[in-house]
Order: C-alpha cells, then sequence, then structure tokens
C-alpha cells in the first residue's frame, strides 16, 4: 500500500466535483504491478486504513498546501506536429501543404521518430498530461517509436498507423508492398494489423486505427478500416471530421452521395463504442444523434480552432444532444500542451454565440468544474476508459498530479482569494501553466516485461 496526503479533487459518477481539503489517497498494485487507488476521500473519514495490517511500515507522503488531481487525458494530439507548433499560416489546408506535411516526411527515419517521440512524451508528462490519444505517421517506424516512448515512461497511450493512400504527398502515402503494385490500401492495412498485435494491450498501450481523413483514404482504405475495426472491437477508431469549411467542400466532391462528412465514416462502419473524431465543428442535428447513437466521441480542440480560424464547436448542442466528448490540445494547429490553456481557450470558445439560419443562438458558459471534467473524467469516458483513468476513484489506475496553487505570486493571491471551488478551478484554469504542475505520479512508472 501507499499513501498520499494532501488536498484531494475527485469527480463522481454524475461528474460533479469533490473536494477534501485534507485528503488522503490510497494506492496498491494490481496483479499486473499498476498502482490503483485503493481509497480516496477525506484524511478524517480514512485515517484507520493507515491501522490495518497490509499499512504497516506505510510511509505517508505528505503535501500540505499542495493538490491531487486526476491526470490529464487529451483525446486528440498530433505527436509528429512537436516542431510544427505556432507556424503561421492561412488555414488549416495550406497549413498542412506548407508545414505539416513536409515535417512527417522525416518520420520515416528511426533515429528522428524516436528523437521526438521522446520531446513529445516528455511535453505531455510535464504539463501533466497522462494519458493521450495521438496522432502518428504513415510510417510503422513512427508508430513503434512513440509505443516504447511511452512504455518506457509507464504512460497510458493510444495511437496508430495513420491511414493515407491519396491526395498525400510523396513520402506519406501508404506505399504498396511492391513498387509498382497498386496495393497501398490492402498493405497498409496489413501493417496495421501487425502493429496492432505487437502492441495493443501490452503493458498500457492501445491501437487506434487511424484514416487521416477522408479525402486522403480511398474508398477501398476505409472499407478495409471498417472491416478490421469490426475484428477488433477492443482496439480504437481515431480521424477528423468536420473542422473547415473548404475541407467540407472537398468531401462533398469526393462523396456526392453521402448525406455528411460524418456519413462517409458511417458508411464505412467507422463509427462505434471507442471511435474519436477530432473538432466536429460542422455537425447538424442529424449528425449530433448518430454520434449519440453509435456512441462516437468528439475531441474538442479550442486552441486549434482558434488558430486556424476553423470555427467554434458547440458545446450547448453537444450537451443537449448528450453524445460523448472532451477536450483536446490538438498540437501542433493546438498551440500549447497545456490543460490549462485548452481549458481556458473552451470557456472562451463555449461563451461564443453561433449564426444558425440566420438567427443567433446564444453561448453556454461552461462552469470551471466541468471543464475540469471534460478534460479528466469525461474525457476519459468518452474514451471508452471510465473508471479506468482520468479519475481518483475506488479501482482507477492511480495517476494523478500535484497541483501548487502557489506557483506564481498572481496565482497564489488569487487562489487565496476563492470562496467558491468553482473560484478555484477557474483561477487555475485562467492563470495557470506547467509551473503549477510541481509532480507527476504514475501507475506503472517504469517498464514491465
Amino acid at each position: 500500500m501507499k499513501a498520499y496526503r494532501a488536498s484531494l479533487l475527485t469527480f463522481d459518477a454524475a461528474g460533479q466535483p469533490r473536494f477534501d481539503t485534507d485528503g488522503l489517497l490510497l494506492t496498491q498494485p494490481d496483479e499486473h504491478g499498476t498502482e490503483r487507488v485503493l481509497a480516496s476521500g477525506a484524511h478524517a473519514e480514512l485515517a484507520h486504513w493507515l491501522a490495518l495490517p497490509q499499512a504497516q511500515g506505510v510511509q505517508v507522503q505528505h503535501w500540505p498546501g499542495k493538490v491531487m488531481v486526476p491526470g490529464f487525458v487529451d483525446m486528440h494530439v498530433h505527436y509528429p506536429q512537436v516542431d510544427v507548433i505556432g507556424s503561421p499560416a492561412d488555414g488549416l489546408l495550406p497549413w498542412l501543404e506548407n508545414y505539416t506535411f513536409p515535417q512527417e516526411t522525416r518520420f520515416a527515419d528511426a533515429a528522428h521518430a524516436t528523437e521526438v517521440a521522446s520531446v513529445f512524451t516528455d511535453e505531455l508528462l510535464r504539463h501533466g498530461v497522462t494519458t493521450a490519444l495521438t496522432f502518428a505517421t504513415s510510417h510503422p517506424t513512427a508508430v513503434d517509436a512513440v509505443f516504447a516512448a511511452a512504455r518506457t515512461r509507464g504512460m497510458r497511450l493510444i495511437t496508430g498507423l495513420c491511414l493515407m493512400d491519396q491526395n498525400a504527398p510523396d513520402g506519406l502515402r501508404n506505399p504498396p508492398s511492391a513498387p509498382g503494385r497498386g496495393d497501398a490500401a490492402e498493405h497498409s492495412l496489413l501493417q496495421s494489423q501487425a502493429l496492432i498485435e505487437r502492441w495493443h494491450g501490452v503493458d498500457r498501450l492501445g491501437y487506434a486505427i487511424t484514416p487521416r481523413f477522408v479525402p486522403t483514404c480511398s474508398d477501398a482504405q476505409l472499407q478495409g478500416a471498417g472491416e478490421l475495426a469490426a475484428r477488433h472491437p477492443s482496439v480504437w477508431v481515431q480521424s477528423h471530421v468536420a473542422e473547415n469549411r473548404d475541407e467540407i467542400a472537398w468531401v462533398r466532391q469526393l462523396h456526392p452521395h453521402a448525406r455528411s462528412y460524418l456519413d462517409v465514416y458511417h458508411r464505412f462502419g467507422l463509427l462505434r463504442e471507442r471511435a474519436v473524431y477530432a473538432h466536429c465543428i460542422y455537425l447538424d442535428g442529424d449528425d449530433r444523434a448518430l454520434m449519440r447513437e453509435t456512441g462516437t466521441a468528439a475531441a474538442v480542440s479550442p486552441t486549434s480552432n482558434l488558430f486556424l480560424g476553423s470555427g467554434f464547436f458547440d458545446f450547448a448542442a453537444a450537451q443537449t444532444t448528450g453524445y460523448r466528448h472532451g477536450l483536446a490540445s490538438d498540437v501542433g494547429g493546438g498551440t500549447s500542451f497545456s490543460p490549462f490553456e485548452t481549458m481556458k481557450a473552451a470557456y472562451f470558445v463555449g461563451r461564443m454565440g453561433l449564426e444558425q439560419g440566420g438567427a443567433f443562438k446564444p453561448g453556454l458558459s461552461l462552469s470551471p468544474s466541468r471543464l475540469w471534467w471534460l478534460h479528466t473524467a469525461g474525457a476519459a469516458q468518452a474514451l471508452g476508459l471510465e473508471g479506468v483513468v482520468g479519475n481518483l476513484t475506488p479501482g482507477c489506475e492511480a495517476d494523478f498530479v500535484l497541483i501548487d496553487p502557489q506557483a506564481t505570486p498572481l496565482l497564489a493571491r488569487r487562489t487565496a482569494a476563492a470562496r467558491t471551488l468553482d473560484e478555484w478551478l477557474f483561477a487555475l484554469i485562467v492563470l495557470g501553466d506547467d509551473r503549477a504542475v510541481e509532480k507527476v505520479c504514475l501507475a506503472l512508472p517504469t517498464m514491465t516485461g
């Protein structure tokens, strides 16, 4: 048993926060060596656990003035885009063409992929992100590199081979199995199958079938991806949808008989539990209902959407419809790995009103506790990992972040003056950054096996 004492933030099954000013977190390894939460709550209510026989010799790590919060969950991020963050562009498609695609071609080199994977995973952890669903590139070397980096660090990470067999530059299109053969789609799916067998379920790693987006995938590749997903219900599916108006027009040209952009994925069997689509800005009511009915989740990427001028996610409609959604950094279109920056941008986006059919629709003021839930327990729920990560309730993997609310003079002043939990959380959202992340504790601290 391990014991930690500090203030403690958790969430109940309804997403409501619980804050214990003097909290106690008790953990114990399971049969695989993963630390799991044994008990959590007020120290006064749980101190008797420390008198149990199995607690003999346990030294309580006590952090007065600090706060234990669940490790953050990033639902959508691109590890090969570390070096394009902050690159200026006129919009999504020019940004991809001028910065992202040239950078991603470098990941055929295993040494480069390994170096960037190390930087990427370290940056996530430095900002308190302990679980991530990330894109790699179309090179198996890149997938291997980021899985290996995450495994070494004990992170929970999900990724997969990027599928793109058309409308992509040389060096990024999935190659055929032999020169001159037109079977790139089949070969990319066989590579995906091999990567599933190599990595899925190893320690805390998971595989995601990853069509980049509809324009870069042939019908044969999308069909094969859907069939692969059907054969492997425990793996994830990830892609992009309805991010940018020019992108949507392109999809309409390629698939004129589809009802919508989202419908293209649906036709190929790619909407289901554990399917996550980034952005989801330009969805209509039928699309949102389809997301809810299929259990598909949206990865909301507000800093990216603001940076690229893509548009505003409709938080009010998502909440009313009741489909799964959570927050994501979307680095490198996103401008920061920091969950505080992502939550702050989500608050701004939620407040924005939307024009619909010539009428103005008021925005939604997301509460601070809701924003934190969307980046922890809510994001875990959207990924199909509820009760596994994103929370510190009994049975969860014991990923947690130790927050210092006095990390900067202004943050210390504002948090000290907070009268309610929401005021305190909001002060951290607005004023916090990586300096507030004092320590990150992972449920599986070193590589096993």
